[in-house]
């Protein structure tokens, strides 16, 4: 996980095309220019941010199960809930699930767990959109470095 540049995925572990489900793996980094304001001595993962690993996750399921054909741009988020705090070190799962798609909108249940205890969860809205000039070609190749592109590829030869 780079905060600063909000790459917030580390690897794609898992996607299932057939229940339009992708799991995520990440790790709070140990030090962040973030944990410096929130808190000082005390350091939490911002909930916006926690907000941003679910949107991300979610958005490479979009793009896996459309085959990058438009951006899935963040529309809204609904019924977000926060059950617990997140440090430097934390190891995530991340999981998303498309509940609906139409209209040029998609949308998906997602969650955060920590060592197997619940850390949020929310529905988020995703417009679809054409890529603008040069982001396919970079959000493939992030894709790729994350290992969803190798996961994809292998339905393809199912």
């Amino acid at each position: 996980m780079r905060l600063e540049y909000f790459q917030m995925i580390d690897r794609v572990a898992s996607f299932d095309e057939a229940e339009e489900r992708l799991e995520a793996q990440s790790t709070v980094p140990e030090a962040s220019p973030v944990f410096e304001g929130h808190f000082p001595g005390h350091p939490l993962m911002p909930g916006v941010l926690l907000t941003e690993t679910m949107a991300q996750a979610s958005g490479y399921l979009i793009l896996g199960l459309i085959d990058f054909s438009h951006m899935p741009f963040l529309a809204g988020v609904e019924k977000a809930k926060f059950r617990s705090f997140v440090g430097p070190g934390a190891p995530l799962v991340i999981t998303a699930t498309r509940t609906h798609q139409g209209s040029g909108y998609a949308v998906t249940r997602a969650s955060i767990a920590s060592d197997g205890k619940a850390i949020c969860n929310a529905e988020l809205m995703f417009k679809l959109m054409p890529f603008p000039d040069g982001l396919s070609a970079r959000m493939r190749a992030q894709a790729a470095d994350i290992g969803l592109e190798r996961i994809t590829a292998g339905r393809e030869n199912a």
